[in-house]
């Protein structure tokens, strides 16, 4: 989905480094695949052609955070940590 985002921290041998992978079109997504030591993040059109790839050696991340797109129905409805402190009375 558009704004799919998976963010990727390295360690570059005394420094660290950050990568962003992004759905950037309507129908692409990110996938995520590991296998043999790499993680593969690839940007994927909706019939499965890959359109960008990044791999990265498993034992150098730090961190790989998933962000999916924000769906406008789910952040509207915020709710409010009073009410939830009241229901669970």
């Amino acid at each position: 989905m558009r704004g799919d985002r998976v963010e990727i921290v390295i360690d570059a041998g005394g420094e660290v480094r950050t990568y962003d992978i992004v759905a950037t079109r309507n129908g692409r997504r990110v996938d995520i695949e590991t296998a043999r030591g790499v993680v593969t993040v690839t940007e994927v059109t909706r019939s499965g052609t890959p359109v960008r790839t990044a791999r990265f050696m498993a034992s150098r991340i730090l961190a790989l955070v998933e962000h999916p797109a924000a769906d406008q129905n789910i952040a509207r409805e915020v709710i409010e940590p009073d009410q939830v402190v009241n229901k669970a009375l």
